[in-house]
């Protein structure tokens, strides 16, 4: 077969057909125009097996030498923007054979020895994710880095800490920051378990059966920094699991990211004024001049619509499927392609965020986030926040809790009444609840004695929080 006939789409796979495919099916059916992008990992794939099938003496090593020359002028010509990507050839594994063919004849023809299109998209899906989880990963740790650089700044800011959106007890506003931040170390930490699995080898199983050709599969796996291979062929050309876990630690990590979003606008809000973000990540109104609006959390919470969307796409896309390999498999790049795309430039975007940027005529780093400090304390002072204080005071007292409970209920009743907080109450009044009460009560009611008093592993207390952002900092380094 001739360069020019594997430029005809309908004669790259078989001369069997007694008419060309028709325009309306081939653009159907075609994906060049999106799994284009995973060309660097088509020709590194390639590159490989070519390696291997040298070694095992399937093809020649000047076979082997003019394979290489032609691969690199090949990526040369895709970096420089100037190689032609052709509809008629399908997707972009037949796009680069053609052209490699047309570099170097007869030795890239023979190429494709012992392999198909079927484990070869299933490598190229697996070599390219792995790069792109390597990339997601740098970004996690880099906004964990950013989270933990505000934290220790605010370890000492009082935060009212809410349940069902109502003030509940003071936290460290470190404190709250920090528990994103194990969030997003559980997104990394689930992120290296999908790289393990995706990092195995299906280049091999051929069409579904394996091959006849006496390959040296575990050659092409350590030449790739693979982790092993796929174990039946049926399952290596089929498996698309690796794509499914990825999305699904890509979902959880865009919904710590959306909660953390609405906190963010809810913090930024008049009603609640703890928070400014930078104007670089705000947008304003087409009427109203003196709106600015957090574009940007609210852009990511609706994000997480999209990519929960592709997982939920993806899962059903592979629920139908017998073995082996069917056509349904293309439409698994495009979900995966966008999760990607979007966790990527989410994280980016939440790294500056939070982190901030150097400003261009100072040098010095500035923060997109500025943290309103008396407004947090002055919301915390709203709610009775330190009711269970007062509860945990009498059980030292020998009060049993739930008689406790019930008379703190009381006291916060009067409390209300007289439109004070608990702090504000007279000792004679608080001691008409409980005799046992003495004056070190306020150092339990105050804000500063309720944070303090939570000196245990896991507490909002400055020390643990402390200890917390030390540890951090040394699993982060």
């Amino acid at each position: 077969m001739s360069s020019n006939q594997l430029d005809k789409k309908s004669e790259a796979w078989s001369a069997l057909f007694s008419e060309p495919m028709s325009e309306l099916v081939k653009r159907y059916t075609a994906s060049v125009f999106f799994d284009k992008r995973l060309w660097l990992a088509d020709i590194t794939g390639s590159l490989a097996h070519a390696e291997m099938l040298a070694a095992q003496g399937v093809i020649t090593a000047a076979d082997r030498a003019e394979i290489e020359r032609g691969m690199a002028q090949i990526r040369s010509e895709i970096e420089a923007g100037t190689f032609e990507w052709k509809l008629d050839l399908e997707d972009v594994h037949l796009n680069i054979e053609a052209r490699l063919t047309q570099l170097v004849g007869d030795a890239g023809k023979r190429l494709h020895t012992g392999r198909s299109r079927n484990d070869q998209v299933a490598t190229d899906v697996r070599l390219w994710l792995r790069d792109e989880i390597d990339l997601i990963s740098d970004l996690l740790k880099e906004l964990q880095v950013a989270l933990v650089d505000v934290a220790e700044q605010n370890v000492d800011v009082i935060l009212p800490g809410f349940t069902h959106l109502q003030v509940a007890q003071p936290v460290s506003f470190a404190h709250h920051l920090l528990a994103y931040v194990e969030m997003f170390s559980r997104d990394a930490e689930r992120m290296g378990d999908v790289r393990r699995r995706t990092n195995r080898l299906p280049l091999g199983s051929a069409a579904l059966a394996g091959t006849t050709y006496p390959l040296d599969r575990e050659r092409v796996a350590r030449t790739l920094g693979m982790e092993g291979v796929c174990q039946n062929s049926l399952d290596g050309v089929s498996d698309r699991d690796f794509a499914i876990e990825f999305t699904a630690a890509a979902s959880l990590c865009m919904v710590h990211i959306s909660r953390f979003s609405e906190e963010l606008i809810l913090w930024m809000s008049q009603n609640f004024g703890f928070v400014k973000i930078a104007d670089r990540f705000t947008t304003g109104s087409s009427i109203m001049p003196q709106k600015k609006n957090p574009d940007v959390p609210e852009l990511a919470r609706g994000k997480t619509g999209r990519v929960v969307g592709h997982l939920m796409g993806l899962i059903t896309l592979m629920k139908g499927q017998p073995l082996a390999y069917n056509k349904d498999n293309q439409e698994d790049k495009e979900p995966l392609f966008d999760t990607v795309d979007t966790l990527k430039d989410t994280l980016r975007i939440f790294c500056e965020m939070v982190g901030g940027q150097p400003n261009p005529v100072t040098g010095q780093k500035e923060g997109g986030i500025t943290v309103n400090a008396i407004a947090m304390e002055a919301a915390a002072n709203k709610g009775y926040a330190t009711a269970t204080d007062l509860a945990d005071y009498l059980v030292k007292k020998g009060l049993p809790f739930r008689d406790a409970h019930e008379t703190v209920a009381h006291a916060v009743k009067a409390a209300t009444s007289h439109n004070c907080d608990l702090s504000e109450l007279p000792l004679s009044v608080l001691q008409g609840f409980h005799p046992s009460i003495e004056k070190d009560v306020f150092d339990v009611l105050s804000l500063r004695g309720s944070l303090n008093a939570r000196n245990t592993l896991g507490g909002t207390a400055p020390a643990q929080v402390r200890t917390q952002i030390a540890r951090h900092r040394q699993r982060l380094a």
